[in-house]
C-alpha cells in the first residue's frame, strides 16, 4: 500500500506537473519511482462558497507505466484534455485542489449479474463495465460523494460506459471492481490527507 508521505508526494507531483506544463518548463523527474499502478488524477475547483466542482479527471485503470509517470501524464491530461471541460488556465490553479487515486488491479466480479449487489461495497469498490460497444469507469469515491445507493451506482456505471442503465445485467457485459487509495489536498497547495471512504 501507499504510505501517507508517498501519497502526499503523489498529490504534490500532480500539481507540479500541471504547473510545469502550463509554464512550458521541463517536467520534473522523481529520484525514486514506484512500480506501476492504475492511477487517476481529479481536479476540483473550489468556489467562493468553498464548494468543490469537478474541473477534470483523467487516469489509467491499469499499471502500464511507472507510478510517477502515470501521475504526471494523468494530471496534465486532467487539466488540459478532459473533453467535458475547457483546459485549465494558470489563474485557476489558485482555486483548484488536486486528488490522486492509486488503484488496485481490477478483478472481474465472477458471479451471476443478479448477485452483483451482494459483491459490491459502496465506498470500497470502484467499477469498470465492459459491454459490447464500450466501457466506463467510476472511482470508489464517486458513489459516496453523490450519495448513491447500489442500484444508482450500477445504473451510472452503465451510463458512464454509454450503455442503457441495465446493461450490467447483460450476460455478455463484464463488470470489474477495484479499490483505491486516495490522497487529496485539503485546500489548493495545502496539506494533503488520505481520504477515508
Amino acid at each position: 500500500m501507499i504510505s501517507e508521505s508517498e501519497g502526499a508526494e503523489l498529490v504534490r507531483l500532480a500539481r507540479k506537473a500541471v504547473e510545469t506544463y502550463l509554464r512550458e518548463l521541463v517536467v520534473i523527474r522523481p529520484e525514486r519511482d514506484a512500480d506501476g499502478a492504475g492511477v487517476f488524477v481529479t481536479l476540483n475547483y473550489l468556489t467562493s462558497n468553498k464548494e468543490e466542482r469537478l474541473r477534470g479527471c483523467i487516469g489509467f485503470p491499469l499499471p502500464e507505466k511507472k507510478l510517477h509517470q502515470s501521475v504526471v501524464e494523468a494530471a496534465i491530461a486532467a487539466a488540459t484534455g478532459d473533453p467535458r471541460f475547457p483546459p485549465v488556465d494558470r489563474q485557476e490553479l489558485e482555486n483548484i485542489t488536486f486528488e490522486v487515486s492509486v488503484l488496485t488491479q481490477p478483478e472481474e466480479v465472477k458471479t451471476k449479474p443478479a448477485d452483483y449487489k451482494k459483491e459490491i461495497k459502496i465506498g470500497r469498490d470502484g467499477l469498470i463495465l465492459h459491454w459490447r460497444y464500450g466501457s466506463g469507469l467510476l472511482l470508489p469515491q464517486v458513489p459516496v460523494e453523490l450519495t448513491w445507493g447500489i442500484d444508482e451506482y450500477l445504473a451510472n456505471i452503465c451510463y458512464k460506459a454509454g450503455a442503457p442503465g441495465d446493461a450490467w445485467l447483460d450476460p455478455e457485459s463484464k463488470l470489474y471492481r477495484f479499490q483505491a487509495t486516495v490522497f487529496k489536498e485539503v485546500e489548493p497547495k495545502g496539506k494533503v490527507t488520505r481520504l477515508e471512504l
